[in-house]
């Protein structure tokens, strides 16, 4: 009986040495507002299954540039639907592939309690030095607070406090380390389960741009490689979709 029990055990240990020792990885691309996410999801996709998330995070602009130029990206989460689709029109992309993994939230957020008001009404006061906000050529979220700022028409009253980061990623920290008083960020990067993390924030009404629809694409890199779309595949799964929300994202 403990011989058997022994040698059971032995074959599990085995099985599963075996199922890691061929793990696999993917390189994946992703757009800076979805660091915390990823790293989330990447870390349950890798005790589920063994396989390897290896990420390269950055402005959406930058990384379709790369990836044009043959950065081994296999997987590219995008912080827009155009630039995936664009990808797709030009043959960089596995036909089908594409699909929408989150729809993003912008926030006007300072780093200080109190600072910004529940209405955003401090834009309009525009009692600051500096405003950050990610470069709208490059970061889908910069776009979006450009227009924002033109729909409350204050885009020519703010225009010289204006602070440019390459990423969201940068603008956020203009924010944090007190360089820019508030700044336009993504919602994901300040909420955390139905709260603001730090500082006092706006959620910017969706009616003041256009939808920060997320698109996700494996690209031509991976199409030879299984764990590509496992991770696709998993990204569309209850899982991940948990750890999505629970930054503040929708489905």
């Amino acid at each position: 009986m403990k011989k058997g029990l022994i040698r059971t055990m032995l074959s599990a240990v085995l099985g599963l040495a075996c199922a890691f020792a061929f793990a696999g990885e993917v390189q994946v691309a992703v757009a800076a507002n979805f660091t915390a996410p990823v790293q989330a999801i990447a870390a349950d996709f890798e005790k589920d299954t063994g396989n390897k998330v290896v990420a390269s995070y950055g402005a959406t602009g930058q990384f379709y540039a790369q990836i044009k130029n043959g950065a081994p990206f296999e997987v590219f989460l995008a912080a827009d639907d155009t630039t995936p689709a664009k990808l797709e029109t030009e043959g960089m992309t596995v036909p089908g592939s594409r699909f929408t993994y989150a729809t993003g939230a912008l926030a006007l957020w300072s780093a200080k309690d109190g600072y910004v008001d529940a209405n955003g009404d401090v834009l309009k006061k525009n009692g600051f030095t500096h405003l950050a906000i990610a470069n709208p050529k490059a970061a889908p979220y910069g776009l979006a607070a450009t227009q924002a700022l033109d729909k409350l028409g204050l885009t020519q009253a703010v225009s010289s406090k204006i602070v440019e980061g390459q990423n969201i990623s940068q603008a956020q920290q203009f924010v944090a380390t007190g360089n820019a008083e508030l700044g336009f960020v993504a919602l994901s990067q300040i909420y955390r389960n139905g709260k603001i993390t730090s500082g006092s924030a706006w959620i910017v009404p969706a009616s003041l741009h256009e939808p920060i629809k997320q698109d996700a694409v494996i690209l031509q890199k991976g199409k030879d490689n299984p764990v590509a779309k496992q991770f696709t595949d998993y990204l569309k799964g209850p899982k991940a979709a948990a750890v999505i929300k629970s930054f503040g994202y929708q489905l």
